[in-house]
């Protein structure tokens, strides 16, 4: 499995990190957000390390479509599935990507709004 030892996402699926995870299986892991922008913030990651949408590769095809599978397991467990929930991935610095291990943002919890304000 790809990782590297300076990723701040591969040390907290190693455990070597503290998170207050919400799922972990062999593929991916699933935790809250440190700085949360909704009630319910859930980061969701494959747990090898791909840097960002734009280093993926076909084989991470079968990881990445397990990740919307977890997040509806985790929609369902948080409580936001019925209602509604949104999932964001960043892709590079003007996305608003900061880490760079590939993540899936679940944001829930109250009415979010248009997904970007017009400038």
């Amino acid at each position: 499995m790809r990782r590297d030892p300076e990723c701040i996402f591969c040390k907290i699926v190693a455990g070597e990190l503290p998170s207050k995870k919400v799922y972990q299986d062999d593929k991916v892991t699933a935790f809250h957000d440190i700085h949360p922008i909704a009630p319910v913030h859930i980061l969701i990651v494959p747990n090898q390390h791909i840097a960002s949408v734009n280093q993926v590769e076909p084989e991470d095809a079968d990881v990445l479509g397990h990740m919307f599978w977890v997040a509806r397991q985790v929609a369902e467990q948080m409580g936001v599935a019925e209602r509604g929930y949104r999932l964001i991935v960043n892709t590079g610095e003007h996305a608003g990507q900061v880490i760079f291990h590939i993540h899936m943002h679940l944001l829930g919890g109250r009415p979010l709004g248009r997904m970007l304000c017009q400038s």
